[in-house]
């Protein structure tokens, strides 16, 4: 049997391709799980105990500085952003390593590269499920309003709009980050400064002005965290904002994917 291997756009996921390699996916994915809990004592706990942690330091400090969270109580406000952003910072600093760690496998073997930094934010959205466990335990304790309507539609929405857009930055600075070794010691401080220009522990009213609201909409965390949110309140939806995120989830996405399948064709020779 021959196999052709042929150059794909610079546009292209390369779904087919990528089908034709599923198993390796598969297992990219559940070794990434694997490894990362592996020899810990609590072991897939701490997909649990890191959002959680993060929430009760929140939960004090906000005492202090009285940051609003509107008709959600705190704990619930909080957790229910840090879950989203574990998703972002968790993937795409993994995604960005991503390459240069498996580049033994890479120098060997074809196979679609867009595998490995996709299987890491993947292993984020394992995370993200086991964390989500507290999130129904605080809703069964504080008993918010919830909206069913909003929880099917919005909350897939959100999740859809965070995997996303984790991925095609991702894509970047994978790619990036093989020729230039810079991006690893980059990516940690990036993501630091982007926690406090995401709605995780203020929310987005804080923000005065139209202009001001819409510089922050373009970040699509942003966008994520506020849809996950409205699924508890009956307030409008301010879709113009949401739709400002989405859009810079596309065009992210989509600069993700070129630059990658730009830089990849050297990826086995240097990485």
């Amino acid at each position: 049997m021959e196999y052709t291997i042929r150059p794909i756009s610079n546009f292209s996921l390369g779904l087919a391709d990528i089908w034709a390699y599923r198993e390796l996916f598969y297992y990219f994915v559940w070794r990434d799980v694997k490894v990362r809990y592996k020899q810990t004592i609590f072991g897939v706990l701490w997909a649990i105990l890191q959002p959680f942690m993060m929430m009760l330091t929140f939960t004090l400090v906000r005492r202090g500085l009285n940051i609003p969270s509107g008709d959600l109580p705190y704990p619930i406000f909080a957790y229910s952003g840090l879950m989203f952003w574990n998703i972002f910072s968790s993937g795409l600093t993994n995604a960005a390593n991503s390459l240069i760690t498996n580049s033994r496998i890479v120098k060997k073997i074809y196979f679609p590269r867009l595998i490995i930094p996709t299987s890491s934010v993947l292993v984020a959205v394992f995370d993200f499920f086991m964390a989500f466990i507290v999130f129904f335990l605080l809703l069964l304790y504080y008993q918010p309003y919830i909206n069913p309507f909003r929880v099917i539609f919005l909350y897939p929405l959100a999740l859809l709009i965070t995997i996303v857009s984790t991925s095609g930055m991702g894509y970047f600075l994978a790619s990036w980050n093989v020729k230039y070794r810079d991006f690893k010691y980059a990516v940690p401080f990036l993501v630091q400064m982007l926690l406090f220009v995401s709605p995780i522990i203020y929310s987005s009213s804080v923000f005065k002005g139209e202009l001001a609201q819409y510089a922050f909409a373009v970040n699509p965390v942003a966008g994520a965290v506020n849809l996950a949110r409205a699924c508890f309140s009956d307030a409008p939806i301010e879709w113009h904002l949401i739709g400002v995120s989405i859009i810079s989830t596309i065009i992210v996405f989509v600069v993700g994917v070129y630059v990658f399948r730009k830089n990849e064709s050297y990826f086995a020779d240097i990485v």
